[in-house]
C-alpha cells in the first residue's frame, strides 16, 4: 500500500533594499541550504501552515502575497508536495528560529539558489525567483495571465523547473503522478 505524501508548505521570501534579497535557511540536522518550509499542522491550510514555517524558520513577520507553485519530490519518507508562496519579509527579526534552524541567510536571488544545498530546490527557485520579483516590482501583487487569474494549484499555476541533469529522472517519476498529484489538489480545494 502507498503511502499518503508529506504535505507541506512554505514561502520564497524576498526582503526589499537596493537589491532583494531571498531568504535560505540552514538546517542543523544535516548542515544543509533550504527554502523554509515545514509540514502541514492538522487542520491548517496549506496557506496558513507557509506564513506559520516562515515564521518559525525565518524570525521574520511575513506579508503573504501570490501562490507561485507547487514542488513535487521524492523523501527518505516518501514522496513529500509543497506549496509555495511569494512573501514579503516586514522589519527585522521578531520571533528567535526554531531549534531545527543553524542560520538564515539573505542573499541576492542567483546567489540563492547557487546556496542551495538540493537540486530541485535550486531548480524550483531559479524559475519562480523571477517571478517573485516581478510581484513585488508591480506593488505586491503578480500581474495576472491574460486569460485570467489560474485556479489555486492547478498546473497552470506550477512553473516547470529547468531541471539539472541528475535530478531530471526524479522530476520526471514526480510529474507522473498524476493521481497523486490530483489527490492532493482535490485535499487541497476542500481545506481552503
Amino acid at each position: 500500500m502507498a503511502r499518503a505524501p508529506v504535505l507541506a508548505a512554505g514561502g520564497i521570501v524576498l526582503r526589499q533594499g537596493d537589491t532583494p534579497l531571498f531568504a535560505v535557511v540552514r538546517l542543523r540536522k544535516r548542515n544543509e541550504w533550504v527554502l523554509p518550509k515545514g509540514k502541514l499542522d492538522d487542520g491548517e491550510t496549506p496557506r496558513a501552515a507557509a506564513e506559520r514555517e516562515v515564521l518559525e524558520e525565518t524570525g521574520h513577520d511575513v506579508s503573504v502575497h501570490e501562490f507561485l507553485g507547487t514542488l513535487v519530490y521524492e523523501s527518505n519518507r516518501g514522496s513529500k508536495v509543497v506549496h509555495y508562496w511569494r512573501m514579503e519579509a516586514r522589519g527585522g527579526q521578531v520571533h528567535a528560529l526554531m531549534r531545527d534552524v543553524k542560520a538564515v541567510d539573505w542573499l541576492p536571488l542567483d546567489l540563492a539558489v547557487e546556496r542551495l544545498s538540493r537540486g530541485y530546490e535550486r531548480a524550483f527557485l531559479a524559475n519562480v525567483g523571477p517571478l517573485a520579483l516581478e510581484g513585488a516590482a508591480v506593488g505586491g501583487t503578480a500581474r495576472p495571465p491574460k486569460t485570467g487569474q489560474p485556479e489555486p494549484f492547478s498546473d497552470a499555476a506550477v512553473p516547470a523547473p529547468a531541471l539539472e541533469p541528475e535530478n531530471h529522472d526524479a522530476f520526471r517519476t514526480a510529474q507522473g503522478r498524476r493521481s497523486l498529484v490530483q489527490k492532493v489538489r482535490d485535499w487541497l480545494r476542500r481545506g481552503a
